[in-house]
């Protein structure tokens, strides 16, 4: 396995892009998320968005977690009933590969710049 930093991948020229779908109230891991997280990886050169649930009216998204790195793998992201990770599940199935990049493009158009977003 390859370990690569958002820094590190930010300055050979990769876009970065992070959107995450919330629940509104934030929960305090999202809030955290929000607050701590986010700045980290804002200060490494990702982008972040935000989705407010109520805004997802109309899209189609799948219902884990997930990566797409290159246009090439994609990375589901497993977790247990209590939300703490469990596992991944590695593919190259170019179609899945597709429809997950569709999903995340209509989000992220959708989606509120981190410094823009405001949680209730």
């Amino acid at each position: 396995m390859v370990d690569i930093t958002i820094g590190e991948a930010v300055s050979r020229g990769v876009e970065v892009r992070r959107a995450r779908i919330v629940s509104e109230p934030l929960s305090r891991y999202s809030r955290w998320l929000w607050e701590c997280t986010a700045q980290v990886n804002l200060a490494a050169g990702e982008q972040v968005r935000w989705l407010p649930r109520h805004m997802t009216a109309g899209l189609v998204t799948p219902p884990s977690d997930f990566w797409v790195f290159d246009s090439a793998v994609l990375v589901w992201n497993h977790f247990n009933g209590d939300g703490e990770w469990a596992d991944n599940e590695v593919t190259t199935d170019h179609a899945l590969i597709s429809q997950c990049s569709a999903a995340f493009a209509a989000v992220w158009e959708r989606a509120v710049d981190h410094g823009d977003y405001r949680p209730s």
